[in-house]
């Protein structure tokens, strides 16, 4: 029973593969099969007409009836072949462009994930072991076609072998035939057939082992494409090449190129070709060579005692050592079946990562006059996996319309506090309130509508300026260059020969423009404005940026952001003095509240230390 489930659970693997790729790609297994059809069927089209052409030379010799043969022959063999060709080159057409459509999975996947599950590191291990899988040998989801194809191919070849051999063992040799007589003997010819399937399974099962072979090294191909793939390209990376020079990297690159030898002769898969992969490939080689010699003298002997004429031995020789070979690799595909499942199960393991967030179903409601309040009560919370508290005991209420600026040192909780105020983590602890409703109960997107955020590590796309601002390729062109214009960007935008349609960076077009850390800033800063929420959100997106500048973002911003509730974190305190209050964050725990000058006046409390701390480097001696 565990033998069967195993089966079945390296079938259901692969058809569920078929139907993950047949999402992104409708037409590709239809044309497949077809192309496996045309494939298979073509070698048994030209066996067929041989041997009828053979057949009338050594026979009659009938001119009419040759040339009837020798025409139909042609077109049938030329037909075929030229559909076959067609579908050939579709099918490949259609496999280049899988390779890449294949990511839609994976991508779709990234998106609907909780960003909870996003941020964990296992995940992006997960992500990263299918891929190097994928480079190193074509393991994983993109084996299935091969698979698939395989399959087809080699049942039709089985079935059209039959059809063409099975007069084979039926047409009998005359009684004059001598001792050849025991050739018709029903025991002799069933032996003879069992024997050339047994031999054939056989074959395939030696196939089948030198396949599974290529899993035994699995852990050290993962290991040395990911070593490739970081240290082979690194010389391409500009961000690193000042560095390489400077302190001779170059060198520690080497090592490892001189010394990883996975793929090479000598690594674990030239040995295995060497020993137990090659003995047992060439077993199957073996195998399969003594069974087509005796389909040969069984054809030949039943021919010599005038079973049948030349013209069918061309027949029966051609489609017999087919279908052998069809059967051979059918059964030699077991192995890669079974082999493939393994690394299958780590894709579907990726593809089937649950969302533990609890989705709500209330919609939020949509106030003209933006009052929402959102009050943490009581809200601790630790990533997973980890025993420390990020924040612990936190309890704020933001009034509407109002500026908050939260400050602290590294690590005291002010990015995981935005975090959960933009529900990308639910709280192991308290609650987070809007309007006196915990968050959790409304609906996931509808609660995100709510913010616009500038993170600190913020992304912008290679795509055209426009597009960056409005996350969309048809937008509101007006809007966004208010937005543009509103953050600072302006005067830049107009040395844009092509405005909002001029590409971002270079990545994929020549005319892409690169921009600066503040002028990067301020496009993030427009694409905040321009999705206009009730809330909007600047976590130390200024931080590459001297004092100056970025108090004159915050101070315009402040003007710009007119009724909506803004939020600044920022490490440089005389940034958020003109917010209404300031939360103070010291290790997962909020200290301090208060105005500027009431937390300033309290020379014991944590802002004071700050504020002295930073204020030292901006005082003329």
């Amino acid at each position: 029973m565990r033998g069967k489930g195993k089966a079945y659970h390296a079938v259901s693997v692969h058809l569920r593969g078929v139907r993950e790729l047949h999402q992104v790609s409708p037409l590709f297994f239809t044309v497949l099969t077809l192309c496996c059809v045309f494939r298979a069927v073509t070698p048994y089209v030209t066996v067929f007409f041989s041997a009828r052409i053979l057949r009338e030379l050594a026979t009659l010799r009938r001119a009419d009836i040759l040339w009837k043969w020798v025409i139909a022959g042609v077109l049938c063999v030329g037909f075929v072949s030229a559909l076959g060709a067609v579908f050939q080159r579709r099918y490949q057409t259609l496999l280049r462009d899988l390779w890449g459509r294949k990511e839609i999975l994976f991508i779709r996947k990234m998106f609907s994930l909780d960003f909870s599950e996003l941020d964990k590191q296992e995940n992006h291990d997960l992500r990263a072991q299918i891929r190097q899988n994928e480079n190193w040998s074509g393991w994983g989801l993109m084996r299935v076609q091969n698979v698939y194809g395989d399959f087809v191919g080699g049942m039709i070849g089985i079935l059209s072998g039959i059809a063409l051999t099975a007069s084979l063992f039926t047409s009998p040799v005359p009684d004059t035939a001598g001792g050849l007589v025991i050739l018709n003997h029903p025991v002799f010819i069933l032996i003879l057939a069992a024997l050339m399937v047994a031999v054939s399974i056989l074959a395939g099962k030696f196939s089948a082992v030198s396949t599974k072979c290529w899993s035994s090294g699995a852990k050290e191909a993962t290991l040395g494409n990911r070593l490739f793939g970081h240290f082979g390209y690194i010389g391409m990376d500009k961000e690193r090449g000042a560095d390489i020079r400077m302190y001779e990297q170059q060198k520690l690159v080497s090592a490892y190129w001189e010394k990883s030898s996975v793929f090479g002769a000598n690594g674990p898969f030239g040995k295995s070709a060497r020993g137990k992969m090659g003995i047992y490939a060439s077993l199957g080689v073996c195998v399969t060579t003594l069974i087509t010699g005796s389909i040969y003298v069984f054809t030949c002997l039943k021919a010599w005692g005038g079973a049948f004429d030349v013209g069918s031995i061309t027949q029966y020789v051609g489609a017999a050592t087919a279908m052998v070979s069809n059967i051979f690799a059918l059964v030699g595909l077991m192995g890669t079946l079974e082999t493939n499942t393994g690394y299958l199960d780590k894709t579907f393991e990726f593809l089937d990562i649950p969302n533990a967030m609890y989705q709500g179903s209330l919609t939020t409601e949509k106030r003209f006059d933006r009052r929402y309040e959102i009050e943490f009560r009581d809200v601790s919370f630790r990533y997973p996996g980890s025993e420390f508290w990020a924040l612990r005991h936190v309890n704020l209420k933001f009034r509407v319309g109002s500026r908050l600026a939260i400050v602290g040192e590294n690590g005291s909780g002010k990015t995981t506090f935005i975090k959960l105020l933009c529900r990308l983590y639910d709280p192991q602890e308290g609650q987070i309130l809007l309007n006196g409703i915990d968050i959790r109960k409304y609906r996931y997107d509808d609660y995100m509508n709510l913010f616009s955020v500038v993170f600190q590590d913020f992304q912008l796309i290679a795509q055209p300026l426009g597009a960056n601002v409005a996350g969309s390729m048809e937008y509101d062109r007006d809007r966004a260059y208010r937005a543009l214009a509103d953050a600072g960007f302006g005067d830049r935008l107009s040395t844009m020969d092509r405005g909002l349609d001029t590409m971002l960076y270079k990545n994929l077009s020549e005319d892409g423009v690169d921009v600066s850390g503040g002028e990067a800033q301020k496009i993030a800063i427009a694409r905040a404005l321009y999705k206009d929420a009730p809330f909007i959100i600047l976590d130390e997106p200024t931080a590459a940026l001297d004092p100056i500048a970025e108090a004159e973002i915050y101070s315009r911003f402040d003007e710009i952001a007119g009724d909506k509730t803004a939020i600044y974190i920022s490490h440089r305190l005389s940034s958020c003095k003109f917010c209404d209050e300031i939360a103070v964050f010291h290790e997962g725990r909020i200290v301090q509240k208060g105005s500027h000058d009431a937390l300033i006046a309290d020379e014991t409390g944590k802002y004071h230390e700050l504020w002295t701390a930073q204020a030292q480097y901006y005082t003329a001696e």
